[in-house]
């Protein structure tokens, strides 16, 4: 096994993927990657973005909340009408000629977190002071209280070394940590960058603002 690196949301933004993935030198016959969910909803190529991680080898890919609404439309291709308002109309439309079977396999085969050598990789977080085994689906999907108390202090809250998170985006630029917490989602999904970052090392890469990459077209 070569490098592991994690990557935000990437919210249907193909072009920053294959940017991040060029400017990290990604070796997909020896490195991991670690996705936190959100491939789905924004940008206009939630399809390409999907077939990308499929041909990564080494790819973990955790369950985020604008997957499961993605999921579910292309299990019974009904709709909600708030899915569609947050990104879900992109999502269809690249959709158009049809539903491979090996993206509805992509989401049934992922993770609602993955835990290895103490680290936690969820999409939302945990409840602080307790595991990600003993958390609700909506608290791993859903929830923020982790992060905005991780922004306030620096006090330990969770039993793990490490948390890495997306969901909740930052203007920062770059992955930040606070606390334990590492927050990965730098605002791909609106007029932010997407960014992957070795674990091990810190070291990160980012793509051109995702808006620049996608000119005269509205994310989310």
């Amino acid at each position: 096994m070569g490098r592991t690196f994690v990557l935000g949301d990437i919210h249907g933004a193909y072009r920053a993927l294959r940017q991040v993935l060029e400017r990290s030198a990604f070796d997909r016959s020896a490195d991991r990657l670690i996705c936190l969910g959100d491939v789905t909803d924004g940008w206009p190529e939630t399809k390409e973005a999907i077939d990308e991680l499929l041909s990564i080898p080494n790819l973990i890919y955790i369950m985020g909340n604008h997957d499961l609404w993605a999921a579910q439309w292309m299990e019974t291709k009904e709709a909600e009408e708030i899915w569609l308002e947050q990104g879900g109309r992109a999502t269809c439309d690249s959709y158009a000629k049809g539903i491979p079977e090996s993206h509805l396999q992509f989401f049934k085969n992922a993770k609602p977190y993955f835990v290895e050598n103490n680290r936690l990789f969820v999409h939302a977080g945990v409840t602080p002071g307790t595991r990600a085994e003993e958390c609700s689906d909506d608290v791993l999907f859903w929830d923020r209280t982790l992060v905005q108390l991780a922004r306030r202090g620096n006090t330990q809250l969770t039993p793990y070394d490490e948390v890495y998170v997306g969901h909740t985006p930052i203007n920062t630029h770059k992955p930040t940590k606070y606390c334990e917490v590492w927050m990965v989602d730098t605002g791909a999904a609106w007029n932010g960058e997407l960014s992957i970052m070795d674990i091990d090392t810190k070291e990160y890469f980012t793509s051109d603002r995702v808006q620049d990459l996608y000119p005269g077209v509205k994310g989310r």
